[in-house]
């Protein structure tokens, strides 16, 4: 079937593209956000509910579940409808999962609305990657991908100390609704002035049930799109199970810190990614032979900085649990690298899919690791989080080892799997090596 004569009608990487991508990157700030509200709220909701830790946990549980759950019905989606209309869903989406959480007065009201919430969120960083890859030049997209993991961060800063000051003044339904409402009025902007593409006749793959497992199946059959998961995988979970659940508990009740202590280090992690994002967004844009290297040096400095505090004898000094949110901080720049992997072995109407598969990566990874967290401090002290101890901590967070190692070896495998694949396509391993992203006969469409 031959494809529709692609047209460039707007410019690359110019004024157009940066006003579309702060317009998605609004929305995007907002949904992290929602997703974190409950970091600082969780005693708040623990009463409003009446609710035990163990179903407060739930909240982020199932949330994040439906998030993962979502990642390839929604890449479907994309390549089916495009970036627009999926952040103009994904947004209703979570601005009426907040505002229903704003006033849910039990527990199964709140998890029906935080599965909501989920689901819309599931659209927004996807589609946003999406208008990335499209609207910005090969050597540009690489450190707006970056940015944009940076950029958005400042949602999880937002759903730190101002939510908490917030629930003090303002109390729970206008400090959940009132964000809730922000959603409306970035609607109006994504109406007006987010495009899909800077071209015209992109092909966009239509969704047949029978060809739908095929395509997949290709999506998935790469080496690229593996390489990318366990890219996410490995970069992600470290910094997810600190800033979503455990952290907190483990710089309280296992180090000793005062709680205004411990939130400021939470924001430190995010700050420290923050500016870890556009150095690695460089190094990637001129060395994309060695993305998956670089990835594997920041995993082995995060894991090397956990093991010499879990093995430092007594309570951590202070400058010590600070270089560990900073470097640990470094894992999620690090695991944006999949994505570009993902954008350097597919064409562009297959991105959908291949994002949502590499995004899978580090949202399981961060839910088996906070499940076996869980399960080993369970173990250890049944009576509950007031009998924790520094000793409970250090043995349930090196379980994290075991994920670090697993993904380690799983990115050098399918390196040298991809490396094999670029190499199958003429000129391609040459243009990588060359400092190039979009591969002849790959991801760039053959003439």
């Amino acid at each position: 079937m031959t494809r529709p004569l692609r047209r460039q009608i707007h410019d690359i990487g110019r004024r157009r593209a940066w006003v579309i991508w702060v317009v998605g990157l609004a929305v995007y700030m907002l949904a992290v956000f929602h997703r974190t509200s409950l970091g600082v709220a969780g005693l708040v909701a623990a009463e409003r509910f009446h609710i035990s830790a163990s179903q407060l946990a739930t909240f982020t549980v199932l949330q994040l579940v439906v998030y993962a759950g979502m990642q390839i019905p929604v890449g479907v989606l994309l390549d089916r409808f495009g970036s627009r209309r999926l952040l103009l869903i994904g947004l209703a989406l979570i601005s009426i999962g907040q505002l229903w959480f704003a006033f849910a007065g039990t527990f199964g009201v709140g998890l029906a609305a935080r599965v909501l919430l989920g689901i819309g969120d599931a659209m927004i960083f996807t589609s946003l990657l999406r208008l990335v890859a499209l609207w910005f030049r090969v050597k540009q997209a690489p450190v707006i991908t970056q940015l944009t993991g940076m950029v958005g961060q400042l949602g999880a800063v937002a759903a730190a100390t101002p939510l908490a000051a917030a629930l003090g003044r303002y109390g729970w339904e206008k400090s959940f609704g009132i964000p809730a409402a922000v959603g409306a009025l970035l609607s109006i902007g994504l109406i007006l002035v987010v495009k899909d593409s800077p071209y015209t006749g992109v092909a966009v793959e239509k969704i047949k049930v029978r060809a739908l497992a095929r395509t997949l199946g290709e999506v998935w059959g790469n080496p690229g799109t593996r390489l990318g998961m366990w890219i996410h995988f490995t970069g992600q979970f470290g910094a997810t199970v600190f800033t979503m659940l455990w952290g907190y508990p483990f710089l309280v009740k296992g180090q000793g810190l005062s709680p205004t202590t411990a939130g400021t280090l939470l924001i430190s992690l995010t700050l420290a990614s923050m500016i870890a994002g556009p150095i690695v967004g460089q190094l990637t844009a001129r060395l994309p032979y060695r993305r998956s290297q670089i990835v594997l040096v920041l995993v082995g400095a995060i894991a090397a900085t956990w093991a010499i505090v879990l093995l430092w004898p007594g309570r951590a000094p202070l400058p010590l649990l600070i270089l560990l949110v900073c470097v640990t901080g470094c894992g999620g720049p690090g695991s944006m690298v999949g994505f570009d992997l993902a954008r350097s072995f597919h064409p562009a109407d297959r991105l959908g899919r291949a994002t949502g598969v590499v995004n899978i990566g580090g949202f399981f990874a961060s839910l088996v690791t906070m499940a076996l967290i869980g399960f080993i401090l369970d173990a250890r002290a049944p009576d509950g989080p007031e009998t924790y101890t520094l000793d409970d901590f250090k043995v349930a967070m090196s379980v994290q080892f075991l994920l670090w190692g697993l993904g380690a070896v799983q990115i050098w495998r399918y390196r040298h799997k991809g490396l094999d694949f670029v190499d199958e396509h003429p000129g391609a391993l040459d243009a990588l090596r060359a400092g190039e992203t979009l591969l002849p006969g790959i991801s760039r469409d053959p003439d």
